[in-house]
């Protein structure tokens, strides 16, 4: 009898485990999307990978029935290859993904009374004369004001009408950053570039802050939240410590937000994002203030790369 009930007790759990499964949007090709799949396996919970395209909303109601999830993320989306000057010259496929495409994943689950995932961008902000460097940050309140990039343009417009959503959270996330050399990690884009400008951003460094995703999607929060590690950290900063950890040699050259602009086919967001909400909401996770979190990154970084810290430091002195 107690093998009978030992039995009906793993079988309701893998029930229960079944109606928590997470559904993600963007996890098969998807480079936060990816990420995500990983780390939700490895917490062991039960993950689908849609298998929909955004603009075909049938295709999203078929793997939604299909999967029946508790928990949908959205990690899909262009951001455009190599950068997001591509969305200048693709705005119809820009348009399509990032519009039209989250809006009826939105609106689908809606109609299904389940709650979204979305992870957007606060690149929809730039520095201004009542938000200065180092002064009043961006809040969750605040509009989009930078319509510099067309990839930007369609963030904004998408963020003000999920507003309108109540099953929605939406996560602005900046400059996103990994512990490797990912072409699509921002550390690996500056390092690249033959000139950076030299700005203090807000940046979301993921091994930091995709857990939290996690943890605010279980608590069913919804509505929208600047998902950046607090405060902001400089390009030079950056290329200092990637100097440091990983390549001693390593050498860059600044230029002007001007200078930049005539190589740029389009403009580039620059700003810091107030961080109080998301601290506020999830006080069992603890975020790090990004400067500590970009040492963090560089010490895994160095490991994950097999890259002696001391001896680097020692060489790049």
């Amino acid at each position: 009898s107690s093998r009978v009930l030992w039995t009906l007790a793993v079988t309701q759990l893998k029930q229960r485990d079944k109606a928590m499964s997470f559904l993600v949007f963007g996890g098969a090709t998807g480079w936060i999307g990816q990420q995500l799949v990983a780390l939700l396996k490895e917490q062991g919970k039960e993950v689908h990978v849609a298998t929909a395209r955004l603009e075909n909303r049938s295709d999203i109601e078929k793997d939604i029935d299909t999967f029946k999830p508790k928990y949908v993320l959205n990690a899909a989306g262009v951001t455009g290859r190599p950068n997001v000057d591509w969305c200048e010259d693709h705005k119809i496929e820009t348009i399509r993904a990032n519009v039209i495409g989250t809006l009826n994943l939105v609106d689908v689950c809606y109609t299904r009374g389940l709650n979204v995932t979305n992870f957007a961008t606060g690149c929809i902000f730039h520095y201004d004369d009542e938000h200065t460097i180092g002064g009043k940050t961006f809040t969750e309140e605040d509009s989009a004001n930078f319509t510099g990039s067309f990839y930007s343009l369609t963030k904004g417009l998408v963020e003000g009408l999920l507003k309108n959503y109540p099953n929605c959270m939406t996560l602005r996330v900046r400059m996103p950053i990994s512990d490797d050399l990912s072409p699509r990690n921002f550390i690996t884009k500056i390092s690249r570039y033959e000139r950076v400008v030299n700005i203090p951003n807000s940046m979301t460094v993921l091994h930091d802050l995709l857990p939290v995703a996690l943890v605010m999607t279980e608590k069913g929060l919804t509505g929208i939240y600047n998902f950046t590690n607090p405060g902001a950290i400089s390009h030079n900063e950056i290329l200092d410590l990637y100097k440091e950890y990983i390549d001693p040699a390593f050498t860059y050259k600044n230029f002007s937000v001007e200078e930049q602009a005539k190589i740029l086919k389009a403009g580039r967001s620059n700003n810091e994002l107030d961080t109080d909400k998301i601290v506020a909401a999830v006080p069992e996770c603890r975020i790090p203030h990004i400067k500590e979190a970009m040492v963090g990154v560089f010490q895994r970084m160095a490991k994950n790369l097999g890259v002696d810290h001391k001896s680097a430091a020692a060489a790049s002195s």
